[in-house]
């Protein structure tokens, strides 16, 4: 499969503001991040609607399909169409007969939101909490994470163009060992942004083992499952994780470690 992986979308658009400091007033523009309505369609079915930043549409649709255990690989994705309306976006995935069919004994329905990653499934049975225990071996032997933490920490804010440009998105990045950032997807929603990166890390052929995700936001529980599926050893956060998150990792044998700065952090499993 062959995907047109370049998009002229900034994911921003420019507004006009009455901007305060102090006594003073001036109108001026700002920059403010795009969250669209965007439609996921496997093999003519309607399968979710989820809010995105309009922006690396393809990778996203492929690493929704994947962290949410749509399709089995990513070669069982056979073709991505990015379809733009006037005010949202339809794709277009189309995927091997095996995994449509399992899709459609799911009779799943999601309406997903920015801060959510279940709104709209029907029953609390489809849920699924329970993760497989990943088989990447531990990424960092004793005392090498902390090191590859502070590199990850100290280098993320140069790859965040969105954040610099609105100060209002989510940061998902692909680090080595060592903690270099090799790759940062950003998105108004934190799970959005991480099923991009996955999206571009399959597509690229990237070993998912030999590396860890450092996310500029909370641990939440979906950012651990989506972890899970793709066998990834270690997920690094910026902010503080749930109590869900954590179960989670733990169960997978996932590295979770939240709080991460260049002076140190804190390891939940």
């Amino acid at each position: 499969m062959k995907l047109d992986l370049e998009s002229n979308k900034t994911g921003y658009q420019q507004r006009p503001v009455l901007r305060h400091r102090g006594s003073s007033a001036t109108r001026t523009t700002d920059s403010v991040i795009e969250e669209v309505p965007v439609a996921l369609v496997f093999n003519g079915i309607s399968h979710a609607v989820m809010m995105v930043t309009p922006r690396d549409l393809q990778p996203f649709a492929m690493g929704f399909a994947l962290t949410e255990g749509l399709v089995a690989k990513s070669a069982d994705v056979f073709d991505i169409e990015v379809r733009e309306h006037a005010r949202s976006f339809e794709i277009d995935i189309t995927i091997a007969t095996q995994d449509f069919v399992q899709l459609k004994q799911q009779r799943r329905s999601m309406a997903g939101r920015s801060g959510c990653g279940v709104c709209g499934i029907e029953s609390l049975e489809l849920l699924d909490l329970q993760p497989e225990p990943i088989t990447a071996a531990p990424l960092h032997a004793e005392g090498a994470l902390q090191p590859a933490i502070a590199t990850a920490a100290a280098q993320l804010g140069q790859h965040q163009e969105l954040m610099r440009a609105t100060g209002g998105v989510h940061a998902a990045a692909w680090c080595d060992a060592g903690g270099n950032v090799l790759r940062v997807c950003e998105d108004v929603g934190r799970h959005n942004a991480l099923d991009k990166l996955i999206g571009y890390l399959a597509l690229d052929g990237i070993d998912m083992q030999r590396g860890f995700v450092f996310m500029s936001s909370r641990a939440s529980y979906e950012l651990v499952r989506k972890a899970a599926r793709m066998n990834i050893p270690t997920l690094a956060t910026i902010s503080a994780p749930s109590t869900l998150a954590v179960d989670i990792a733990a169960e997978a044998g996932i590295k979770l470690v939240s709080f991460c700065r260049q002076d140190g952090c804190v390891e939940y499993t």
